[in-house]
């Protein structure tokens, strides 16, 4: 699946037929005032900005919730009816509408974006793969009874699906019995429903369903997704060399590449336009006028770092994505942009974009996932030595909206390495709770972890880091160790990756809690 169907552009694939916003709109949204906008109104769904028409990229997840189910008619000196609660069509009535008041509220514990087709009643085979044949991403089936026959029909290979089933929800389905055993082993004792397993059932809990409703979300939105990469895709390290068509082959990324002699062509035609130049420069002094913005290297090159990022929003409106990534950020784009790309990745991922350094397409699939499951930016970054319960992260770019609404204090600086261009040194907040994900160099078995910020420190490292205990034991962390880059974000977030991952194979290893010294 290809994301250029997804763009928002509405139809206009260059910049000269936007309309240009006011700097003022384009600062709110890459670090405006604090929103007191729930979650599902995040920056994902932020307005193009800037002159430019491409909006950040949020696919609904269509799902087609299904009630199969069986009345049965009463045979004297037989076994007539199935295990469960409904047993008559006044059962029938009350259980729909029942499931229709818990589809009512479930969007909004999902806090994504779900479009919630209409509730269907099944009681044949024919009946179920009818509605499967519908025009939806994935389907719950709520398992109140009838033959194996009908779950099968409704179990589209194409299309993800969960099996609900009531315990002591409402009244007790027959399947609560028999899922296992009979629907994913076919009364063997080897798995037999083909991606089915018993990941995909859920008893009772309506979080539960609405934890695997935000993973699938976050999986339909990265397959598929296209990504800009300038100087080309890479992979970090030796391990790393086929990274860009791994991502292809299991992601299905649409990977387009922008050549630096293409981007120097550009940013030339971008300064020998005044008035761009003074728009971008106007954009990099409102955002020192910022609360908690504080300059420490030359204003020009932060002028420069605008007008960079002006630059990408022009490869994106033409890709018709809202994802970029830069390769050779160590060097090659210096020269070109006479800045660095740390600042332009910063505020686009602010602006509700998605933006990587280093085109590493072992970790870029990781950040894309957890930004659509949490519905927040992503702290792409280097690792350090874990040790006595602690991991110090940096990288010289960081969001400062981490939690996809409040900007953060950021210090401007330079780039650590080359002590060239402008920084951000994010103060990421202490306390705060974190996911972190390890993909391994061949996407078979990741590592993920949470913990806590518990210090944002100075070292002679990249600017943005921090310290994050680790939840779990450090031992095995070292152990299980992979890849390289990480992919952090706020909030808890491990439960739903490690589903998602499960629909494409791929395994997801979490930390037990250290051993007693």
């Amino acid at each position: 699946m290809s994301h250029n169907r997804l763009a928002a552009c509405h139809g206009c694939p260059t910049r000269k037929q936007c309309g240009v916003l006011s700097r003022r709109k384009f600062l709110a949204a890459v670090a405006g005032a604090a929103s007191s906008a729930p979650l599902a109104a995040s920056t994902l769904h932020a307005p193009a900005v800037a002159g430019h028409c491409q909006e950040p990229v949020d696919l609904p997840l269509r799902l087609q919730p299904v009630l199969s189910y069986e009345i049965p008619k009463r045979r004297e000196q037989t076994s007539y009816r199935q295990w469960g609660g409904l047993q008559t069509v006044e059962d029938l009535a009350d259980e729909q509408e029942r499931i229709g008041r818990e589809l009512a509220s479930l969007t909004g514990l999902v806090g994504t974006r779900v479009d919630m087709l209409p509730l269907a009643a099944v009681r044949s085979a024919e009946e179920a793969a009818s509605v499967a044949r519908g025009r939806h991403d994935a389907t719950i089936i709520y398992g109140a009874g009838g033959s194996v026959r009908i779950l099968e029909a409704l179990t589209d290979v194409h299309k993800s699906t969960i099996l609900f089933l009531r315990h002591r929800s409402g009244p007790t389905y027959l399947w609560y019995e028999i899922a296992h055993p009979r629907y994913l082993r076919k009364t063997v004792d080897q798995p037999g429903q083909g991606s089915m397993s018993w990941r995909d059932v859920v008893v009772d809990s309506q979080p539960q369903l609405a934890m695997r409703l935000r993973a699938l979300h976050g999986l339909h939105n990265t397959l598929g997704k296209r990504v800009v990469a300038v100087g080309g895709a890479s992979g970090w390290g030796a391990g790393g060399r086929s990274a860009p068509e791994v991502a292809a082959r299991d992601w299905k990324l649409d990977i387009r590449t922008v050549s630096y002699e293409d981007l120097g062509s550009r940013i030339a035609a971008a300064r020998a336009d005044g008035a761009r130049v003074r728009r971008c420069a106007a954009q990099a002094r409102d955002y020192l006028r910022q609360p908690g913005v504080t300059l420490e290297t030359a204003p020009e090159f932060l002028d420069k770092a605008f007008l960079l990022a002006d630059i990408f929003h022009d490869l994106l409106d033409e890709a018709q994505t809202d994802a970029i990534t830069i390769n050779q950020c160590m060097g090659t784009i210096m020269k070109i942009s006479e800045t660095t790309a740390c600042m332009p990745l910063s505020l686009l991922n602010d602006a509700g974009y998605m933006a990587f350094c280093e085109s590493d397409f072992v970790v870029i699939p990781s950040g894309i996932l957890a930004r659509y499951i949490s519905r927040q930016p992503m702290f792409f970054n280097d690792p350090t030595t874990p040790h006595d319960g602690v991991v110090t992260l940096a990288h010289c770019t960081a969001p400062r909206k981490m939690d996809g609404k409040t900007p953060e204090a950021v210090r401007v600086l330079t780039h650590f390495e080359s002590d060239y261009g402008a920084a951000p040194k994010v103060e990421m907040r202490k306390g705060q709770r974190v996911t972190n994900l390890i993909p391994d160099f061949a996407n078979k078995q990741w590592t993920g972890f949470e913990g806590e910020i518990v210090d944002a420190p100075f070292l002679p490292i990249c600017r943005s880091q921090i310290d994050v205990s680790i939840e779990g034991s450090t031992e095995e962390l070292l152990d299980k160790m992979k890849g390289f880059h990480w992919m952090t974000v706020y909030g808890s977030h491990l439960a739903e990756a490690q589903y998602a991952l499960s629909k494409l194979g791929i395994g997801l290893s979490t930390l037990r809690p250290p051993a007693l010294s």
